[in-house]
């Protein structure tokens, strides 16, 4: 497997909100207040050190998943000069949603297994390489702790995040969105989260097409998969993680990111 989809489509609408004492160099500012956070520059685009990071663990195409108005993304990634990796695009007219979002990248799919992930975060380069050698479709479940103690997240924003609940046999059972009290409590320790890292073989696209709006109106991948799994009878299998991910959802996560990326070399 060394297809790799990104999710790059988003509105970016926690990132387009001023936060007190957030410096930004003009740059990071013009690209914040567009909503666009994987352009948004630290030395190079973020999202090239997500794709540097991608080649690293051994993928060699790569489709960014973007909207029509994303000019400033095709033209840059559209012209970059790369040895490593393959870039392509795919156009998700609307944003509908995570789940609409894979579906609009299925000619890219081809068929194949393929990585999908988000272009805000930054993934350990083991859990993009453990995807590679699951024996099928499943996600990176990423242990609770570990985020909290190497990532940039607080305890208080972990504890909303989706959990992993996994079967004895080590698959993926569903994803629990937003859990209570209640039901943290009774998941057996330690907790796993989900952090949108995923392996796709074809049958997802049929969850894609086969699932309704949710709640908030949108096609959600979760669902997505809750399908593959119930109606299709896929195996969602699962590689645990004890490394944290990096996280660019808002201005204030700006700083933070800088100090992480100090150093880093890129090579596309």
């Amino acid at each position: 497997m060394d297809k790799a989809v990104i999710l790059a489509r988003g509105l970016g609408t926690r990132m387009r909100r001023e936060e007190d004492g957030v410096q930004l160099s003009a740059e990071q500012q013009a690209a914040a207040a567009s909503g666009q956070k994987a352009m948004i520059r630290f030395g190079r685009p973020f999202l090239d050190y997500v794709l540097a990071d991608l080649a690293d663990a051994g993928y060699a195409q790569v489709c960014l998943v973007i909207g029509p108005e994303h000019e400033e993304i095709r033209e840059y990634y559209g012209t970059l000069r790369t040895t490593r990796l393959k870039i392509d695009f795919a156009i998700q007219q609307e944003p509908r949603g995570t789940g609409d979002a894979v579906a609009a990248a299925e000619r890219f799919g081809g068929g194949d297994h393929f990585l999908v992930i988000n272009s805000d975060n930054l993934y350990p380069r083991e859990a993009l390489r453990a995807l590679r050698e699951l024996p099928g479709a499943g996600l990176a479940l990423f242990e609770q702790e570990s985020l909290i103690a190497g990532g940039n997240f607080t305890r208080e924003r972990v504890s909303r995040f989706a959990i992993g609940k996994i079967s004895p046999e080590g698959l993926l059972e569903r994803v629990i969105e937003k859990p209570d009290a209640a039901t943290l409590a009774a998941l057996p320790k330690p907790v796993y989260l989900s952090m949108n890292c995923w392996r796709f073989g074809p049958a997802i696209f049929r969850g894609c097409k086969n699932i309704p709006l949710s709640p908030r109106g949108e096609y959600e991948i979760t669902d997505a998969v809750q399908y593959t799994i119930d109606v299709l009878g896929e195996k969602m299998h699962v590689a645990k993680i004890c490394a944290p991910v990096l996280d660019l959802t808002s201005r204030s996560d700006i700083a933070a990111m800088a100090e992480r990326l100090v150093g880093r070399e890129v090579n596309l």
